[in-house]
């Protein structure tokens, strides 16, 4: 005996709505924008490419401009280290009110000021604050950690609200108070999360800070806008083997550090 199938489930017209709408979006910004594609794959523009990066070579390696690179790697080691410990702190002291534990109107407030601190790029943040706080990587540190702490905030917010809530109430039903039972149930279920986040926002805010010397933030951003203004680009080709280098060490540090988390 045939067994009739269920009737197809109906069509969410919202979402084809919104895949069609993200679709001419791409098309008229295709259309809009005038791309030269020809033009960038002509021969002269070709020539031009070559003769830029033979100009590259061979890099800077005499020994007071390694040691200088090497000082200016370190600071820039520094501020996304720092700026990263300073956007954690104020994550986790946003990520309680905004994750709803204090009440509907200070998550609704939070999450706006959240909104704030991420949807303003490090680089305005950083053109911001220097103004405030002088050349130097000290604004360029404040730059990251504002807009660091925005992104985490609102993720740690998001672990703690999708948290398991059974064992927090099982420990305030047996008498613990409330912030025993956050650190004891509810916390341990979201720092490997949370850690994660971390480790992996560093890796951006290493990249982001090589990026923020440019506007004088210091580090190598600002070594790698001076040789290239005055066209030295052998010592500008040291500056980005030097930026290439450090990134790939603290992702070897966190893919390191997050796979001994995850045993």
């Amino acid at each position: 005996m045939k067994t009739r199938l269920p009737p197809p489930p109906g069509r969410d017209w919202t979402v084809i709505s919104l895949m069609l709408l993200v679709l001419l979006l791409m098309i008229a910004s295709f259309v809009s924008l005038p791309l030269k594609w020809r033009e960038f794959f002509t021969l002269d523009a070709v020539r031009s490419v070559m003769e830029l990066l033979a100009g590259f070579a061979p890099p800077e390696l005499a020994t007071p401009f390694l040691i200088k690179t090497g000082w200016a790697a370190v600071e820039t080691m520094a501020m996304s280290a720092l700026g990263t410990l300073l956007a954690v702190l104020a994550a986790l002291l946003f990520s309680l009110p905004a994750s709803g534990r204090m009440g509907r109107t200070a998550r609704a407030a939070m999450r706006a000021m959240l909104n704030v601190l991420r949807s303003i790029p490090e680089l305005v943040w950083a053109a911001i604050l220097l103004i405030a706080a002088g050349l130097g990587p000290f604004g360029g540190t404040l730059a990251l950690a504002a807009h660091t702490a925005g992104v985490l905030g609102r993720l740690f917010a998001d672990a703690l609200e999708n948290a398991a809530p059974l064992p927090e109430q099982s420990l305030r039903t047996n008498g613990a108070s409330a912030g025993a039972a956050f650190f004891y149930a509810t916390l341990p279920q979201t720092l490997p999360q949370m850690l994660s986040y971390t480790l992996y926002r560093w890796e951006n805010n290493i990249r982001a800070a090589a990026i923020l010397g440019v506007v004088g933030a210091g580090g190598l951003g600002q070594m790698l806008k001076y040789h290239l203004s005055l066209f030295q680009m052998p010592s500008a080709a040291t500056v980005i083997l030097a930026m290439l280098l450090l990134v790939a060490l603290v992702d070897g540090v966190s893919f390191a550090l997050r796979r001994a988390l995850t045993r």
